[in-house]
C-alpha cells in the first residue's frame, strides 16, 4: 500500500495537485462567472467550426490544427468524468448538454458550408476527409492518451502548458464538421464514419479523465457526494467503451487485410506481367470487396489470365473479387 501511495504521489505530487474545486472551477461551465463561460465557449466553439470546416474544404493541416488549438470542447468532455468521479450529477448532466449543444453547433456549420463542395467525389479525394471517416482502434487507444494527458494538465498547476498540445492531439471538432460536410452531399457512410471517430473520442476522453481525477483523490474530496452510485456510472462508461471499441477493432482488422490482399494483388500482376514489353501496374481501387487493378501495356494485350488466377488462388480469399482493367473498356475478371 505504502509502494502505490508513493507512486501516486509521484503522479500527482502534493504540491502540484489542483483541489477539486479548482479544476471543478475550470471545467464546470455551469459554477463561478457562468455567463462569461458559456458566452466563451459559444463564441470560439463556433470559431473552431467555421476555421475546421474551411480547412476540411481547402483540404489544410495547418489550418484545421488552428481550429483544434481553440476548440473548447474537450471542457466539458472532462466535465463528465469529473462529475463521474465527485458523485455531482448535475455536472455530468450540464457537461454531456453542453457537448451535445457543441457537437449540434459544429455539425450544422458543416451542413452550412457544404453548399461550397463542387461535387461529393471531390470529398472522397480530400485528405481531411479522409483520414476522419474510417477510424480504427489506433485512433481509441491514441485519444486514450490524450485523454490522460488533459486529465494530468487539469490536476497539476506544472502541466497546464501542454493543454493547447493536448487540444492538437485529440479530434473533436474536424469530425463534426466532416459529418456535416459530408450529410449535406448525401455522404452518410462517411459521416457516420466521421461521427464514430468523434464519439469514440469523447469516450476515451472521459474513461481517461475519471482515472486520473480518481488517482488524484477528487473521489474523497469533501466537496464530493458521499452517497454517489459510482460503480453504477463507472459500469456505463466501461459498456459505452466496449460498444465502440468493437466497431474500431473491426474496421482495423478489416483495414489491414485490405492493406495485405491490395499488395498482394499488385504483386501477382506485376509479375503476371513481367514478360510483357511496356507493361505497368498503376494500383488497386476496391469498390465493396471487388478490387480492380488497372494496367497498360504497349499492344493492349495481357497473357492468358489463368496464371494470374492460380497465383491469387492461394492469397485471396475466394469471396474477393479481382478485376483488370486493361484500359480502353478491356476488364477481365479473374474471381
Amino acid at each position: 500500500m505504502a509502494t502505490i501511495s508513493g507512486m501516486l504521489r509521484g503522479l500527482i505530487p502534493p504540491t502540484q495537485r489542483q483541489t477539486a474545486a479548482e479544476v471543478a472551477e475550470a471545467l464546470d461551465l455551469g459554477s463561478g462567472d457562468r455567463a462569461g463561460k458559456r458566452s466563451g465557449f459559444l463564441i470560439m466553439l463556433t470559431l473552431a467550426g467555421i476555421i475546421a470546416i474551411a480547412g476540411v474544404l481547402t483540404d489544410s493541416t495547418a489550418t484545421v490544427i488552428g481550429a483544434m488549438i481553440i476548440a473548447p470542447l474537450g471542457t466539458p468532455i472532462l466535465g463528465i468524468g469529473l462529475g463521474i468521479v465527485t458523485g455531482h450529477l448535475s455536472l455530468v448532466v450540464r457537461s454531456i448538454l453542453w457537448v451535445l449543444l457543441g457537437l449540434v453547433i459544429v455539425v450544422v456549420l458543416g451542413l452550412a458550408f457544404s453548399v461550397f463542395v463542387a461535387t461529393p467525389q471531390s470529398l472522397e479525394t480530400n485528405s481531411q476527409v479522409l483520414g476522419r471517416t474510417s477510424p480504427s482502434f489506433m485512433d481509441l487507444v491514441a485519444a486514450l492518451a490524450t485523454g490522460f494527458a488533459g486529465g494530468f494538465a487539469m490536476c497539476r498547476r506544472d502541466l497546464s502548458s501542454i493543454l493547447p498540445g493536448v487540444a492538437i492531439a485529440i479530434s473533436l471538432v474536424p469530425p463534426l464538421g466532416v459529418v456535416g460536410v459530408c450529410a449535406g452531399q448525401g455522404l452518410w457512410t462517411d459521416a457516420l464514419g466521421a461521427m464514430w471517430l468523434f464519439l469514440s473520442n469523447v469516450v476515451a476522453l472521459v474513461i481517461a479523465g475519471s482515472i486520473v481525477f480518481t488517482v488524484a483523490g477528487y473521489a474523497r474530496d469533501p466537496g464530493s457526494s458521499p452517497v454517489a452510485n459510482r460503480r453504477r456510472a463507472y459500469l456505463i462508461v466501461a459498456v459505452l467503451a466496449v460498444v465502440i471499441a468493437i466497431p474500431l477493432a473491426v474496421n482495423s482488422v478489416i483495414s489491414v487485410a485490405f492493406a495485405r490482399w491490395s499488395a498482394a494483388i499488385q504483386q501477382a500482376t506485376t509479375e503476371w506481367l513481367s514478360a510483357e514489353d511496356g507493361a505497368r501496374v498503376y494500383g488497386v481501387d476496391w469498390s465493396g470487396t471487388v478490387a480492380t487493378v488497372d494496367v497498360t501495356t504497349d499492344d493492349g494485350t495481357t497473357p492468358p489470365v489463368d496464371d494470374l488466377r492460380d497465383a491469387l488462388s492461394s492469397t485471396i480469399p475466394s469471396y474477393v473479387g479481382v478485376v483488370v482493367d486493361a484500359g480502353q473498356g478491356t476488364e477481365i475478371t479473374v474471381q
